[in-house]
């Protein structure tokens, strides 16, 4: 099986602080964060053009995210409940199998929903040849920028509320739940 890396990441185009610089433990207030030791993503980050954009990458666990457990779920639920007092939109790249779930989950534990919150990830992981992850990751920094309030599925030029899609294992592809006329493939 392969595994895809993941993170919560930490997008602010205001906020002044280096992402480089060791304050994890300053912004999420604690020191019980969980560091990933194949972090990809600040690494593509920092290929990107990215003017009037500072981002903070949160390393939060590197599981396939088939291998998920309830409590992981709720790390990532603890995570972003820190990070919203910041006012500033969340990307989180996510194993494409149970993403849908993980983001039903912080619409069920949230209270609120400030700041746009865009789940994403790849069909074929970062660092793969023929990837769809830098591709997801670059539309997931404009889609935050954009989209209203809530949480979302970003993936391959669509933005989904997170209740409104699924994936669909069998043709390994999402699909968007329409009420009137059933799930429809969308790549």
């Amino acid at each position: 099986m392969i595994s895809f890396t993941t993170e919560t990441s930490f997008y602010d185009p205001h906020l002044h602080r280096d992402h480089r610089r060791n304050d994890r433990e300053n912004l999420l207030g604690t020191k019980r964060v969980v560091v990933n030791v194949a972090c990809k993503i600040q690494r593509y980050l920092d290929q990107l053009h990215l003017p009037d954009c500072q981002t903070f990458v949160v390393p939060l666990m590197n599981k396939d995210s088939l291998e998920m457990t309830d409590a992981d779920r709720q790390k990532l639920l603890e995570t972003v409940e820190a990070l919203l007092p910041h006012n500033a939109p969340i990307i989180v790249t996510h194993g494409t199998d149970t993403m849908v779930e993980s983001g039903l989950h912080l619409k069920a534990g949230l209270r609120r929903v400030p700041v746009p919150i865009v789940f994403t990830g790849a069909m074929t992981p970062l660092g793969f040849e023929a990837s769809d992850g830098l591709q997801n990751l670059t539309q997931s920094l404009f889609a935050v920028r954009l989209l209203p309030t809530g949480i979302w599925v970003v993936v391959h030029n669509r933005a989904f509320p997170i209740d409104r899609v699924r994936k669909d294992h069998e043709k390994a592809g999402f699909v968007w739940l329409d009420p009137a006329n059933g799930p429809r493939r969308i790549y």
